[in-house]
């Protein structure tokens, strides 16, 4: 039996939040509809004791809007539990309103819809501070070609025959845009523009992928109560989307890269193939990484450092280091970066080159084939998919009834993954 809902609040993904609406005339003196922050919890008794902190504020700051008092609710400003971050913005106005009112005069209307433009520039500060930056890169180039059409308009005026538009456009769209100096900064029209005189065309998930960041841009939109709803959730998103799954190098193919023993990526290339590692973990490792444990040998311990992040929660693991790696960590620094050198970059421009030395020119086959090649000597050698996922970094996989395995499951022992990556051989 499921538990009685928290007024006011939500749970999204793993934490709940709350959102309750001002009334009218006050949203018009704080300059904001609604109250909303994150409770910072994933439990819910905790999130209902938070919410009716967050409550009693709530009434308080209205009380005091009503009555046009002359400072602020205590609770609001002092004495704040440290999982609740009020909106500074909000109180900031209302200090402001309060300060030059007499007796309060309620405007007869909410302020204006703001520009496209200004809500996009807001959204893109918020998600720069979230966001790595090569996904901030990914949202700003999406969400500017929106605003390079539609800047101008209102957010109310924004219609589902704009959101029709825009995709008929980014359809268009050449895969080469942004390749050179002239082709960087433009607008959607002039990226068209120029796409006609090329013959390919973005892919679908590309497309997709587009679509998708304007779409989130515009229910966050919602979420801040400048829309009462995204008018592009009726729009069909009605090109396809082919997967193009990485291959998965061969025995014949893996002899040759190893043969090769490139100076540049050699180590960095034997390592994620004999440890599942993507090629930013693999660069960002520090020799604080490795953890000894006694008769079990070395462990890599992949975790955020100050090189970089990583790609999900699941991604913080423990790996064994392979017998044959031993030779290549005697080869590296004894301190810091292991490979300090080496980016991702340069790891996959170099790999690319590599790859044409050697005319292996086979669609598909990337770097990140190395990860695929050690996952796919785990499924040959019958290694469970959940033992797998806890090696490389995957969320754990689930049953029939759609449980996420992890859930009743501690993971497996240091012993097991051992034994799993001792009998991973490289091709003789």
């Amino acid at each position: 039996m499921s538990s009685a809902p928290i007024r006011y609040a939500y749970l999204k993904g793993q934490t709940w939040l709350y959102r309750r609406n001002y009334p009218k005339e006050v949203a018009a003196v704080l300059g904001q509809q609604a109250l909303k922050q994150s409770l910072k919890t994933s439990d819910a008794k905790v999130a209902r004791k938070r919410a009716a902190e967050v409550n009693a504020r709530y009434d308080e700051t209205v009380e005091q809007v009503l009555s046009g008092a002359a400072s602020l609710p205590q609770r609001a400003t002092t004495g704040t539990p440290g999982w609740a971050s009020p909106s500074e913005r909000a109180l900031a106005a209302l200090r402001a309103t309060l300060r030059h009112s007499e007796p309060l005069r309620y405007p007869g209307k909410v302020q204006p819809s703001a520009m496209v433009q200004q809500s996009v520039r807001r959204y893109l500060m918020l998600r720069q501070r979230e966001l790595r930056p090569g996904g901030f890169k990914s949202v700003r180039y999406s969400l500017e070609l929106l605003a390079s059409k539609y800047g101008v308009l209102t957010l109310t005026a924004l219609s589902r025959d704009h959101g029709r538009e825009f995709l008929s456009l980014i359809a268009q769209l050449s895969p080469y845009l942004g390749k050179s100096r002239k082709t960087q900064g433009l607008s959607l029209d002039a990226s068209v523009a120029w796409s006609r005189s090329q013959k390919r065309r973005i892919t679908g998930r590309t497309q997709r992928r587009i679509w998708s960041q304007v779409k989130h841009w515009l229910d966050w939109v919602v979420y801040e109560g400048e829309l009462e709803t995204n008018p592009f959730t009726s729009v069909r998103f009605e090109a396809k989307v082919r997967h193009a799954p990485y291959a998965v190098p061969t025995e014949k193919e893996v002899r040759a890269l190893l043969r090769r023993d490139d100076p540049r990526i050699g180590n960095a290339l034997r390592l994620c193939l004999l440890s599942g590692m993507r090629a930013g973990e693999a660069v960002g490792l520090l020799r604080e990484d490795l953890v000894d444990k006694g008769n079990l040998g070395w462990f890599f311990h992949v975790r955020p450092n100050a090189l970089r992040l990583l790609k999900t929660e699941a991604a913080e693991r423990q790996v064994p280091v392979h017998v044959e790696l031993e030779a290549v960590l005697a080869r590296l620094p004894t301190s810091g970066p292991l490979f300090p050198d080496l980016t991702v970059n340069e790891v996959t421009k170099q790999f690319a080159r590599l790859r044409r030395r050697l005319r292996i020119e086979r669609p598909g086959l990337v770097f990140h084939s190395t990860r695929k090649w050690f996952i796919t000597q785990c499924e040959r050698t019958g290694v469970p998919e959940h033992f797998t996922a806890s090696l490389v970094g995957h969320k754990s996989a689930r049953s029939e009834n759609g449980i996420t395995y992890s859930i009743y499951s501690a993971g497996i022992g240091d012993d097991q993954k051992r034994a799993i990556v001792d009998q991973i051989r490289l091709p003789s």
